[in-house]
């Protein structure tokens, strides 16, 4: 847990390093953190205009139960034409879980096929984006860390933005 918040801290203080020149309106990447089910280090870029590849690694932990959470997601973004710098979004992604109990000898990996669908605010006059989405998820394999569906997933995030132009 320790080594997983000095990485996130160490993402963070790399990103307000490493920018100088930031237009928030219309980036090409930024990273920052999702806050929610779970905590985690996320990265995001443009491919194109409209879509977009997003990477987190993240931790939770409950009742006995504590997991590391590695995902990949590629989402479709719209603009809202009604106010500058608002988006919607939709997408599918896949992770890996590596899961820990204090009930079980031993871990699990488990494996998802999530959904997203969210929302994504950058503001013009600062390097800042933020996100809220639902992710509803599906957990593929056998033992604890298995379950099926969860639709109760999702996050607020807040990203620096890395560099500007090319979205």
């Amino acid at each position: 847990m320790k080594n997983l918040l000095s990485l996130i801290a160490l993402t963070l203080c790399l990103c307000f390093a490493a920018s100088a020149d930031m237009q928030a309106q219309d980036y090409k990447s930024a990273a920052g953190l999702r806050l929610g089910y779970p905590w985690a280090a996320s990265y995001k870029t443009f491919i194109s205009e409209s879509s977009a590849l997003e990477a987190y690694v993240g931790y939770r932990g409950y009742s006995g139960f504590s997991w590391i959470t590695i995902n990949g997601a590629y989402q479709i973004h719209k603009d809202i034409e009604s106010v500058d710098g608002l988006q919607w979004y939709f997408g599918g992604g896949a992770g890996v879980q590596l899961w820990n109990s204090e009930f079980f000898d031993g871990g699990e990996t488990t494996f998802t096929v999530s959904g997203y669908l969210g929302l994504q605010y950058t503001f013009a006059d600062a390097p800042i984006s933020v996100t809220a989405d639902w992710v509803p998820t599906l957990f593929l394999g056998d033992g604890f860390g298995s379950g099926g569906f969860g639709g109760g997933y999702g996050n607020l995030a807040v990203r620096y933005v890395l560099n500007s132009g090319g979205k």
